[in-house]
């Protein structure tokens, strides 16, 4: 290869602090420090409660640090507008959210928020993140809410396309789907990673997602990161006691 991908999201010693009962601060991320490069899929495993979906929701400014700093291509986010952020750094949520109306009316949303003209059914823009989320021009006129989960798991990754966004953050994308419907989401995320040069964070607890489309891994546990590695090589060869004691947990996936 001419070049090597490019570090795109990078966190500098983030840490991010809760409340507990009594009113004390809890550290829920512990000095998490990684970059996310542009064209790979980088998948954070890890047990529940663990804070991983507390870690993408850094990362477009749906919640901020306590301490650390995040970069979009070398610049700080918090310097960033955060409607502008979120444009380029888009986050398609675990459980799919539909508004109400179409799926035409769905993918132009994110205009109707920033008060820009909506592209149109037929427009270019509407045509490609159709295609790119395997998605048939004929459900676009179809009640958004009527669809299967699969579909709407796909709407909204054509939503979250339609911003031409540089990332794409993934929480729990599959967790809602049957195995057949997953491998099927998961390939599609794979092209469009590749084939757009995007940037995809996808946080999950789902092994068998992160075999098939993970480039680079991270093992994330009681708010620190204690390993990481190449996806095949991480899951292969764990070496921390931690991860080997994941990864043998039974799979609760459906199918």
């Amino acid at each position: 290869m001419d070049s090597s991908p490019v570090c795109s999201v990078q966190l500098k010693n983030v840490s991010y602090f809760g409340r507990r009962s009594d009113g004390g601060r809890v550290r829920l991320l512990d000095s998490v420090s990684f970059c996310a490069k542009s064209g790979e899929i980088t998948a954070i495993i890890g047990p529940s409660g663990g804070g991983k979906s507390t870690l993408i929701r850094l990362i477009n400014r749906l919640t901020e640090p306590g301490e650390g700093r995040i970069e979009l291509d070398g610049k700080d986010i918090a310097t960033l507008d955060p409607l502008e952020l979120r444009r380029l750094v888009a986050l398609v949520p675990q459980k799919p959210f539909m508004f109400d109306g179409t799926v035409l009316d769905n993918l132009q949303m994110p205009f109707i928020y920033r008060q820009e003209p909506p592209p149109g059914a037929g427009s270019s823009e509407v045509l490609e993140v159709l295609s790119l989320a395997k998605l048939d021009p004929e459900l676009l006129e179809r009640g958004a809410r009527s669809l299967s989960l699969g579909q709407q798991q796909r709407v909204g990754v054509a939503r979250a396309l339609i911003t031409k966004p540089q990332v794409i953050l993934l929480d729990e994308p599959t967790s809602a789907l049957d195995r057949r419907t997953s491998d099927e989401l998961a390939s599609t995320l794979r092209e469009i990673a590749r084939g757009k040069n995007i940037t995809m964070i996808m946080v999950t607890h789902d092994l068998r997602l992160t075999q098939k489309v993970a480039d680079y891994c991270f093992y994330l546990e009681a708010g620190r990161i204690l390993e990481e590695g190449r996806a095949a090589e991480l899951l292969a060869h764990p070496k921390t006691a931690a991860l080997r004691a994941f990864l043998a947990e039974p799979l609760d996936q459906e199918g």
